[in-house]
């Protein structure tokens, strides 16, 4: 007999029917208005359609490059770049412990060089690019800098955005190397330099997306990200910046899952939540408290049992995003929980966004489930929830005290345990996982990254350090050792660094040596 209890992933209990008693009663702000319930724009998506990025990197530069290319000819509207492990993690790729990962999981960048080659053939005036890196953003972002002014580019045009949001590292995804208080200290290092040189760059992008991830619920996925965000803000307030300047190049980034009504109320949520929280921390600027976010669809969700069947869950997902009100989305590949995406997953995966965009009549009314009994039932629970975990946080000192003493990491664990208990129990179904199995007929196409990548990356850094000026090179990393011990700005000596053809890996290690590394 079928069980009369029902819940939404993060087990709000749901019940048969709702109506006009489930929901608050009185007139909501519109869109536009605050605390953006009902998304930023008066108008969502009738004026312009979001920004489709498709997370592309790996192999060489050059490899990349010629995905870029391939996707701005298909019509996306803004790169997001994905960097292998050892960029990630401040490492070259002759570095030992970046052998078998140079190049893997995204584009290995170890110098002005490769960065230049990555976006050989691309104005960075004329494109938006998001960045997902964090405890080397800030070499990243000098490097894109750089690049541009190569270019001929003014920088204060650039747009785009790096992640650069350390705290979820700690907590739930494990790329970083500085402890938690000198990493916040680079984070907003980057703040203020951003607003005098970079004014419309997104400075972070809080990522509640990894969060998700790791097996957090929509509510704690909610709370954690919005924590995070305001341990951000409190330490760029603490170091005297303009909450009203640096409030309106925040921006977030999100997962989207299947439970697609749970989804929506989730974004509706986040929104209400951080327009208020900014308001309570002293914002004045409607636009520094607008949540302006990204959206990813949940890679954790796709399987490697009949992939095609991804196809659907990434276009529920996708509808998910939009009608949340998302500002940019990227759609994974179906075969990505096999491999990185082909070229013909990836031109699958933007379709589903031009579809949805021009062809489902979502984008005609901002915020349509608006109303929804059931819709706005679901926003304000995961409301209250998040808010009560939030409360929590706020008890144990905000985030950083909070990762610190291991509470965000064990509410993730144990929430990724019970899911996986449900499933193992059959209480929650994934098709082709725990049923509808099938035996696999049909293999489909993966991408092979080339293992001598690495002897490729290791002989062109040989070639630099052999051609630049190694008396600049060392001058400019004793200025970032220096910066570092006395409290300067860092980022005009990382700028000048990368432009005198020092490595990331040379970069990072420098700090290393004043910051330590967080075990």
């Amino acid at each position: 007999m079928e069980n009369s209890e029902k819940f939404t992933d993060s087990g709000i209990p749901i019940k048969k029917v709702y109506t006009s008693a489930d929901v608050a009663e009185g007139p909501q702000p519109l869109p536009g208005e605050y605390p953006f319930t009902r998304g930023i724009q008066p108008d969502m998506y009738r004026g312009r359609v979001w920004t489709m990025r498709q997370y592309a990197g790996f192999s060489t530069a050059e490899e990349s490059n010629q995905r870029y290319h391939y996707l701005l000819s298909q019509g996306v509207s803004g790169l997001s770049v994905a960097f292998d492990l050892p960029t990630q993690i401040g490492y070259d790729s002759d570095h030992p412990l970046a052998e078998g990962e140079v190049g893997k999981v995204g584009v290995a960048i170890d110098s002005i060089e490769d960065m230049e080659a990555l976006f050989k053939g691309i104005r960075l005036n004329e494109v938006s690019t998001s960045m997902t890196i964090n405890a080397t953003g800030y070499i990243l972002l000098a490097l894109y800098a750089a690049v541009a002014r190569k270019q001929g580019c003014d920088i204060g045009q650039l747009n785009g955005t790096i992640q650069n949001d350390i705290l979820k590292e700690y907590a739930a995804r494990g790329t970083y190397i500085y402890p938690p208080k000198p990493s916040m200290r680079i984070i907003t290092d980057i703040f203020e330099w951003c607003s005098k040189e970079i004014p419309k760059w997104n400075t972070i992008s809080i990522s509640g997306y990894h969060i998700r991830e790791a097996g957090s619920t929509a509510a704690q996925e909610i709370a954690f990200t919005l924590s995070n965000g305001k341990a951000y803000v409190k330490a760029a307030l603490e170091k005297g910046l303009n909450i009203d300047v640096f409030g309106k190049r925040l921006s977030f980034f999100f997962n989207a899952h299947n439970d697609l009504f749970e989804e929506v109320a989730k974004f509706r949520a986040s929104r209400r939540i951080w327009g208020t929280l900014m308001k309570e921390l002293g914002a004045t600027d409607p636009k520094a408290m607008m949540l302006r976010f990204h959206t990813q669809t949940g890679g954790s969700t796709l399987t490697a049992q009949q992939p095609l069947n991804n196809i659907v869950r990434v276009t529920l997902q996708s509808l998910a995003a939009v009608l949340g009100g998302t500002q940019s989305l990227h759609t994974n590949g179906y075969d990505e929980a096999l491999s990185l995406p082909t070229k013909e997953a990836a031109r699958i995966a933007l379709r589903t966004q031009q579809i949805i965009a021009n062809e489902s009549g979502v984008t005609a009314t901002a915020d349509p489930l608006a109303g929804s009994y059931y819709v706005e039932y679901l926003t304000d629970a995961l409301e209250k929830g998040a808010l009560a975990i939030m409360k929590k946080v706020d008890l144990l000192g905000g985030s950083v005290s909070a990762i610190e003493q291991g509470y965000i990491q064990h509410e993730i664990a144990n929430s990724a345990y019970q899911f996986q208990q449900s499933l193992e129990q059959k209480e929650k179904i994934i098709v082709g996982v725990n049923q509808y199995q099938t035996e696999e007929e049909k293999k489909i196409p993966l991408l092979r990254i080339n293992e001598s990548i690495r002897a490729q990356q290791i002989a062109r850094i040989v070639d630099l350090k052999a051609r630049r000026d190694s008396t600049k090179a060392s001058t400019c990393l004793q200025q970032i050792h220096n910066h570092a011990v006395e409290g300067i700005n860092l980022m005009p000596a990382v700028l000048q660094a990368v432009e005198n053809n020092c490595t990331l890996g040379e970069i990072a290690s420098t700090l290393r040596s004043v910051f330590g590394e967080y075990q």
